[in-house]
C-alpha cells in the first residue's frame, strides 16, 4: 500500500483544517497516511505520527475548527533541512509528501522534490493551498482568505458604528490588517460600506505608497462632514519610504505590526483629536465567518487525495474561477514551479483603481447577502461609488 505523509505549514486559518479533513477523507480507504506534525520542523524532527483510526477521526472531527490541529509554525527550512528530510522520508518508507501551505510552503515541496531525485529517493509531492492574505499565485484564491476578508468587511463596518456612537470622546480610529506586501484584507474592509457615513473613510495598502496628504484630506473631510473617521491600513505601509513597520523578529523573520499606531500619532498631531490604533491581529485568521470558505477547502483537499490516485506529482490544486453569470469554479493543477515563478500575487491595478471591481469579485467569497443597517443618520442617503 502506497503511503503517504501530510502536513501543515504557515500561519494557520480558519479552513486549512477542513483542507487536511477533505484530503484525509479522500485517501484513507486507499494509502497508508502518516501525519506530520509542527510544519516542516516536523520532517526534518522526524515528529511523525501514525494514521491509525482513532488519529483519522480525530482529524475528520477537527474539521470546521480554526488553526492547524497538526500544528504547523514557521521554520528555517535551509538546505541542510532539506536533505535530512529527505533522508527521514526515505527512512520511514514514505511514497507521497503533501503540505498544506502558501508561497513559501510551494517552494518547499519543490526543494525536496528536487533532493530526492539528487538523493535517488522515489518520492512523489503534491501542495494543497492556504493563505489568509491571498498573495498566493496561480489561484484565483485560496482557502483561508474569504473568511478573513469577511471578517475584515464585517468588523470594519461595525467599528464604524461604534465610533459614531463615541466621536464626543474619540474621533479618529485607525484599523491594522495583515498583508505583508499585498492589499486584499484592507482593500476587504469597505465591501459591506452602504453609507457616506461609513467608513472605512482612507484605506492604505502595500501596493500603493502612502500620499500624506491624501490622508489628511480624507481625515479632515470626514471629520468635517460626520465628526469622526475610519482609516484601515495594510501592515505592510511603508510609512517612511523604504521601510516597513516592525514589531520584533524571529528566527531572522521581520514581524510587522504597528503602521496603525504611527499612523494615529501623525493624525492626533496633524488635527488636535483623539485618535486610537487598533491591531486586528490574530483574530482575522481564526475567525470562522465563511461557509463558502470552508466548502472550497474540504473539496481541495479532496480533490488532492483523488488526484494522486491518477498518478499526479509536483503540482499545486489550484481555483479557476469560470467565466460565467453565477459564481462557478474548476479545480486544475498547477505545476509547482509555476507556482513559484508567479511569486506573491499582489491586488491587480484594476482593483486598486476601482474598488468596485474588486467587491464585486470579492462578493460571492463572503458568501450570502451582505449585512445591511439602517442609516447612520437620516439626513444621509446611501453612496454610488468609493472617494478613496
Amino acid at each position: 500500500m502506497m503511503k503517504i505523509a501530510i502536513g501543515q505549514a504557515g500561519g494557520p486559518t480558519a479552513v486549512i483544517n477542513a483542507t487536511l479533513a477533505g484530503f484525509v477523507e479522500s485517501v484513507k480507504d486507499t494509502y497508508d497516511v502518516t501525519f506530520v506534525e509542527d510544519g516542516y520542523e516536523g520532517l526534518v524532527e522526524e515528529r511523525f505520527r501514525p494514521g491509525d483510526s482513532t488519529m483519522l477521526q480525530w482529524v475528520v472531527d477537527n474539521k470546521d475548527v480554526p488553526g492547524a490541529c497538526l500544528r504547523s509554525g514557521r521554520y528555517a527550512f535551509d538546505d541542510e533541512a532539506i536533505r535530512k528530510s529527505v533522508v527521514n522520508l526515505a527512512k520511514h518508507h514514505i511514497d507521497v509528501l503533501v503540505f498544506i501551505g502558501g508561497n513559501g510552503t510551494m517552494e518547499a515541496l519543490y526543494k525536496v522534490k528536487q533532493e530526492a531525485e539528487k538523493q535517488g529517493v522515489e518520492l512523489k509531492v503534491l501542495g494543497l493551498p492556504k493563505t489568509v492574505d491571498n498573495d498566493l499565485g496561480a489561484t484565483d484564491h485560496a482557502p483561508g482568505f474569504a473568511s478573513a476578508a469577511k471578517y475584515i468587511a464585517q468588523t470594519t463596518k461595525d467599528m464604524s458604528r461604534d465610533l459614531y456612537a463615541m466621536n464626543n470622546f474619540e474621533q479618529v480610529r485607525v484599523l491594522e490588517t495583515m498583508g505583508r506586501n499585498a492589499g486584499w484584507l484592507a482593500a476587504a474592509s469597505g465591501a459591506f460600506r452602504e453609507y457616506e457615513e461609513e467608513g472605512p473613510h482612507f484605506i492604505a495598502i502595500p501596493e500603493k505608497p502612502i500620499d500624506k496628504q491624501l490622508l489628511m484630506d480624507a481625515v479632515r473631510k470626514a471629520l468635517d462632514s460626520y465628526g469622526y473617521a475610519l482609516l484601515v491600513v495594510s501592515e505592510g505601509v511603508q510609512w517612511e519610504q523604504g521601510e516597513q513597520t516592525t514589531l520584533d523578529e524571529v528566527n531572522g523573520r521581520s514581524i510587522l505590526g504597528g503602521i496603525s499606531t504611527e499612523i494615529a500619532n501623525f493624525i492626533k498631531q496633524e488635527c488636535n483629536v483623539t485618535t486610537r490604533a487598533e491591531l486586528l491581529g490574530m483574530n482575522q485568521r481564526s475567525c470562522s465567518t465563511s461557509r463558502l470558505d470552508a466548502d472550497e477547502a474540504y473539496q481541495i483537499g479532496w480533490a488532492g487525495g483523488r488526484w494522486l490516485q491518477k498518478g499526479y506529482d509536483g503540482c499545486m490544486v489550484a481555483i479557476e474561477r469560470k467565466p460565467t453569470d453565477c459564481y462557478t469554479i474548476e479545480l486544475k493543477p498547477v505545476k509547482l514551479e509555476d507556482v513559484i515563478a508567479e511569486e506573491e500575487r499582489l491586488l491587480p491595478p484594476a482593483f486598486i483603481e476601482d474598488y468596485q471591481a474588486y467587491y464585486r469579485w470579492l462578493s460571492p467569497l463572503l458568501g450570502g447577502d451582505p449585512p445591511s443597517y439602517p442609516p447612520v443618520t437620516k439626513r444621509r442617503v446611501e453612496i454610488s461609488e468609493y472617494g478613496y
